[in-house]
């Protein structure tokens, strides 16, 4: 991985500037949104109306935003990933966007292809509606495509303008999602190891699925508000924790490297549910999942570009040394955990 950018909206809010806003004076969600281990999120949040609440925004008003706000979101991540990685657009040969926040015929890959000239030639896939866990799914091809062709440059980018996925209704239901998500953009390059300047070389992807959760996250069609709504199940935290340890003994198999050698862990920005599960189940410390808690503090859950936002924290701190092992982690909808093994 030779580089990597993130991008976010221009406007911040805090959770209290959330409630306030949308005039919420439930007492369960205002606990849900100051109970959440988050002081701020940067959306794409509806105008005010006469009145002073938001406008209620149609699922073609939500789809439209998804388009125009997750080019923009995804051209600036772009640029940042391209700037760090030494390169520049036309060395772009294989693209694969990810977003689970709309859906778009063509999608993201081929609008971002005309939008910045990148080449007509350029290879590319969209990723969509795996959730969360997505990012990785998406990196295990783009890493093996950048394998397949020594010396040339692929990028993935995940694009997740959940704000175009919100719907109030006033139920605890809508509220977790609600009080949770945030919009961003993440984009990484890669290139074969020995083909240019390196970064972290990705070692190994595994995944464990678990059909038991399978209802545990996932869309809804809801018939009265005419709007896809995102439901997240409360045991979700529970089930990923249940099952991370069995995931990380299924990605170290056979690898030679024990959990001991695993200097940096980078994981999904889930929830403190979550990152409180993954943390006991895998006797981690706080320490260790100090940018996944930072990334959840200061963004919100960013969907499948959450851990490498974490990555780029990572990557700043200025601490990895050549040799140094981490793994990458993410979870969602399936439900499923994703891990790689990096190593610098």
């Amino acid at each position: 991985m030779v580089g990597v950018g993130t991008a976010n909206p221009k406007s911040g809010y805090s959770q209290e500037d959330i409630l306030r806003r949308y005039g919420i004076e439930d007492r369960r969600v205002r606990s849900l949104f100051h109970n959440s281990r988050i002081d701020q999120r940067y959306l794409h949040l509806p105008a005010v109306d006469p009145a002073g609440g938001p406008v209620t925004e149609t699922q073609g008003q939500l789809l439209d935003k998804h388009r125009t706000e997750g080019l923009e979101l995804a051209t600036r991540a772009l640029r940042d990933c391209l700037e760090r990685a030494g390169a520049e657009y036309a060395d772009v040969r294989y693209l694969c966007c990810v977003s689970s926040t709309g859906l778009l015929t063509p999608g993201f890959s081929a609008l971002l292809i005309r939008e910045l000239g990148l080449r007509r030639d350029c290879g590319r896939a969209d990723v969509v509606g795996m959730g969360c866990n997505a990012g990785l799914n998406a990196l295990n091809p783009v890493a093996a495509w950048a394998a397949a062709n020594p010396g040339q440059l692929a990028v993935m980018i995940c694009i997740e303008v959940c704000s175009a996925a919100y719907v109030f209704d006033g139920s605890m239901r809508t509220a977790v999602v609600n009080s949770l998500f945030g919009d961003g953009a993440a984009a990484v390059a890669v290139r074969a190891a020995g083909s240019g300047p390196g970064g972290a070389g990705l070692l190994k992807f595994s995944s464990l699925l678990i059909p038991d959760a399978i209802d545990a996250m996932r869309y809804d069609w809801d018939d009265a508000l005419h709007k896809y709504s995102f439901f997240l199940d409360p045991h979700v935290p529970y089930v990923v924790g249940a099952h991370s340890e069995a995931a990380l003994d299924g990605l170290l198999a056979g690898t030679g490297v024990g959990r001991d050698r695993v200097a940096h862990w980078i994981a999904h920005s889930g929830g403190r549910k979550v990152i409180d599960a993954v943390k006991i189940n895998l006797g981690l410390t706080e320490h260790d999942l100090r940018h996944t808690s930072a990334v959840l503090r200061e963004y919100g859950n960013l969907s499948s570009g959450s851990f490498l936002f974490s990555y780029q924290r990572l990557l700043d701190e200025g601490r990895t040394a050549a040799g140094d092992y981490g793994v990458l982690m993410t979870m969602g909808p399936g439900s499923t955990i994703e891990m790689a093994l990096v190593q610098w």
